[in-house]
Parts: C-alpha cells; sequence; structure tokens
C-alpha cells in the first residue's frame, strides 16, 4: 500500500513523528494552569490557532511518576467557564476523579483546586477535563500521565506519541460548532487536521536493531486510528495501561478514543532507509511518523518478555450478576419508542430538540438513579448491545474490566471497548473502588446527547 502525505485544508504538511516529551516529576507539587494561548498548530504558513492549553502546551505538561508514588497537581482554571481533571484510567480515590456534580464542585474562573492521591498502577495514562468536555477537550485540554514501573522494559528510547485531529476552518481557527447537531447524532466530532504531539511536522532518525516503548495515546474525540508499521517490528505490550499477559505481535492496531496501547518496536528497516507509522483510513495510507534510519546498528534482541502485572482483583465470573446495557438512538437508527429524559417519557422530536439522540436502556441523559448498584468486591457482568449505526467508545471510570469472550475466557483488562454497531460485547469487572462512577461512550458529542449513565459501589 502506497503511504501518502496528509493534507490540511487548502494546503499540505507532513505528519509529525514521535517527539520524547519532558517531565513534571512528583516533588512538592506540579502546576497546571488552564488557560487560553496561541500556539503553531497548524503548518507554519498558517497563523497561530488560539487553543486551551495546560501550561501552555498541547499536549499538556507532561507528569511522571514512579509507581507507588503521590501525584500531586494543583489545578488553577484562567479560563472563562468551571472546568475540572479527570485523570484517565487510573484507579483512584472517588474524591480525585474530576465529574463536575458527582465526584467534586466545578472549579470556576480564578479558582483552584488540589489533585493529590497515590499511585498504584504503572502504566500509560492521561488527564482532560470532564466539564464540558467536548469543547474543552477539542480546544487542546489534554495531557499524558506516565506512572513507570519498578522494573522497566530494557529499551534504547521511551517516547510518547499523542494522536489527535482538530476541526479548523481555512484561517487555522478552531470551529466553533460544539452543539452540531449533526456530530451529536452521527459519528461525533471529526477533525480536519491530524496532528502527533501537537505538532504539524517532526522529523528524527533512529539506529538500526534498537528496540523503543512508544506509547500511543489517542485523545481525539471521535476518532479510531487504523495505525500500520513499516521498517519496525512492533509488539503491543499493554492496553490502557495493563500489561498484557504475553505481547502480541502486530502489523496493524486500532486504538478508539481515550484508548493507549503501548509498543515494544524494534528498528528494522535498512540502514538510509526509512521506518513509519502510518494511518490507515478507506485504504489510503498517510504518513503519520517518519524516521531516517542510520547503520549499521547492533544485532537483533529476542522476543520482549512481559512487563510486570500491577495488581488485579479476580473476577468471579460464576458468581457476577449481569446487568444489560442497551444502546439505541442516532441517526439512521434512530428512538421511533422515544425515551425517557429527566423521568418523562418523549418522542424523538421532543428528545431531539432537547439535543438529545442516544440513550441507554430507554433513557438519555445522567439519570438519577445508577444503572448498577453493587456491593463493594461484588463481580458484574454487563453485556453492551449496539443497537446503533455507529461505533461507541464505553469507559467506565475508577476501575478496569475484562471482555468476556466467546468461548468463556476474559480478554485483557481495558477501560475504554470500543462497540461496533449491530454488535453485542460483554465485559466484567469487580466492584473495588467505592464511590459513584460514570459509565458513558467516551466520544463527547455522543455523551452530552444521550449516552451516559453512572454505577455506585458501596
Amino acid at each position: 500500500m502506497q503511504i501518502r502525505r496528509r493534507g490540511f485544508l487548502a494546503g499540505m504538511a507532513t505528519l509529525p513523528m514521535l517527539q520524547s516529551a519532558g517531565v513534571a516529576q512528583a516533588g512538592e507539587g506540579v502546576a497546571l494552569s488552564a488557560a487560553e494561548t496561541l500556539l503553531q498548530i497548524a503548518p507554519p504558513d498558517y497563523p497561530r490557532t488560539q487553543v486551551w492549553a495546560y501550561n501552555g502546551a498541547v499536549p499538556g505538561t507532561p507528569l511522571r511518576y514512579r509507581q507507588g508514588g503521590t501525584l500531586n497537581v494543583r489545578l488553577v482554571n484562567r479560563l472563562e467557564q468551571g472546568t475540572t481533571v479527570h485523570w484517565h484510567g487510573l484507579r483512584l480515590p472517588n474524591a480525585m476523579d474530576g465529574v463536575p456534580g458527582m465526584t467534586q464542585p466545578l472549579v470556576a474562573p480564578g479558582a483552584a483546586f488540589e489533585y493529590r492521591f497515590r499511585l498504584g498502577d504503572a502504566g500509560t495514562y492521561w488527564y482532560h477535563p470532564h466539564a464540558n468536555s467536548l469543547e474543552q477537550v477539542s480546544r487542546g485540554l489534554a495531557g499524558v500521565l506516565v506512572v513507570d514501573e519498578a522494573d522497566p522494559p530494557d529499551v534504547d528510547g521511551d517516547a510518547t506519541l499523542v494522536l489527535d485531529d482538530w476541526r479548523m476552518t481555512q484561517e487555522a481557527v478552531i470551529d466553533p460548532s460544539f452543539d452540531n447537531r449533526h456530530d451529536m447524532s452521527h459519528a461525533g466530532r471529526l477533525g480536519n487536521y491530524i496532528t502527533v504531539n501537537g505538532l504539524p511536522e517532526l522529523t528524527g532518525s533512529l539506529q538500526r536493531g534498537t528496540r523503543h516503548r512508544l506509547r500511543l495515546v489517542n485523545t481525539a474525540t471521535a476518532r479510531v486510528f487504523r495505525l500500520r508499521f513499516d521498517g519496525l517490528r512492533a509488539w503491543v505490550v499493554a492496553l490502557d495501561g495493563m500489561p498484557l499477559v504475553a505481547p502480541q505481535e502486530s502489523v496493524e492496531i486500532v486504538i478508539a478514543p481515550a484508548q493507549r496501547v503501548d509498543l515494544l518496536v524494534d528498528v528494522t528497516a535498512e540502514a538510509g532507509g526509512e521506518a513509519l507509522i502510518a494511518s490507515v483510513e478507506r485504504e489510503a495510507a498517510y504518513a503519520m511518523a517518519i524516521y531516517d534510519v542510520a547503520g549499521p546498528g547492533g544485532a537483533f534482541r529476542d522476543g520482549p518478555r512481559p512487563l510486570p502485572p500491577n495488581d488485579m482483583p479476580a473476577i468471579d465470573l460464576t458468581a457476577a450478576r449481569r446487568v444489560p446495557l442497551v444502546m439505541e438512538g442516532g441517526a439512521m437508527r434512530g428512538l421511533p419508542g422515544g425515551a425517557s429524559w429527566e423521568g418523562t417519557r418523549m418522542d424523538m422530536r421532543q428528545l431531539a430538540e432537547l439535543g438529545q439522540f442516544w440513550a441507554f436502556n430507554g433513557v438519555a441523559g445522567m439519570p438519577t438513579e445508577p444503572m448498577i448498584q453493587a456491593a463493594l468486591g461484588e463481580s458484574i457482568r454487563v453485556p453492551i448491545s449496539n443497537r446503533t449505526a455507529f461505533h461507541h467508545a464505553m469507559h467506565l471510570h475508577g476501575t478496569h474490566f475484562r471482555e468476556v469472550l466467546a468461548e468463556g475466557g476474559l480478554g485483557p483488562w481495558r477501560d475504554t471497548l470500543l462497540i461496533d454497531p449491530g454488535t453485542t460485547r460483554e465485559v466484567a469487572f469487580v466492584a473495588e473502588n467505592p464511590g459513584d462512577w460514570m459509565f458513558h461512550c467516551h466520544m463527547p458529542a455522543h455523551q452530552m446527547s444521550g449516552m451516559m449513565n453512572w454505577i455506585r459501589v458501596t
């Protein structure tokens, strides 16, 4: 398959390759300032773009800690609207989860909030607002959190690749139509320009025969990336921060919004050639990361060993209570029977007037009662049936789950699962973390227009 360069608006730009991020260590604490700023997101022949950023950077300040350390972050809100920080994928105290109205109040303009908790799980995570998420994330508020293992793998480099897309005008201005009802009722807010690590162009070089850890993070609000590798031999070693039992060699990966994939890659391209990562869209491939390969390089290593596992609970499938979740609505399928919204049954027209196009178990929007009320330590199974015409990235806060496979086994630990249209996927988890936790589609246009619920663990 021929790999091409991607167009931006009326121009062309090379998509950036991975860059090694700086590190903000725990120490006495880190300040995160959420504020407007001007950055060169588009190629240099376009003007700078006004974005919302943490500490003036997109992605925001990279946070890095040792497993068992304590995160100590002070959010300072310099926006003109309320915000919070959600620490996506972390098993953390409920009061630190960053959901306004559920775990904490909104952090008002000019105010601050202290997040402090122990980091028990190693892995790749990220942080973003959970207030007006569609606008705030689309304008640039997102950052990566890495928790290093006590015994990390032997690699020649460790870098993060943050995948994102932006919807911009010809003047490189972020499109302000965040209440676009087509987005809400269809595939979500898809951008017209893709970046990696917030940059439009980045090149570099790697040594043949070296091994690198690549941490891929999808911070886009709706785009599902399908990635292929050339000149790189890749193994998936962790999903959503949690190590696999055994590394899986892969020539292609799919990464949905909010998901993370940790790879170990060996540089196999010949000296003088190129190694690259490409995004495949409608059978066309576009370069996303391009490396000039130097030589001669050393001998290739054996296949990688698994990463050290995190301490995860045992799921009791035989005793697990089953709570089904049915997703309905959206364009082409709709809600022919209507749905309940704030306790009132409404037809499709009434719901659309309120900007509600989707329903979980016949309820649009956040219900007053939890979908699941579980006892601490209880195992729960949730078959998720997608009766819509679109895929949805389902995310559970505060814990990880495993997919129940067709043969009865369990898949890898995840916190976000892509559910394709017309399919049913069953997940199981242990209600190990007390509190109220959101369970929603992580495509914010879908979340804000009906696809959210919650669970309570007591």
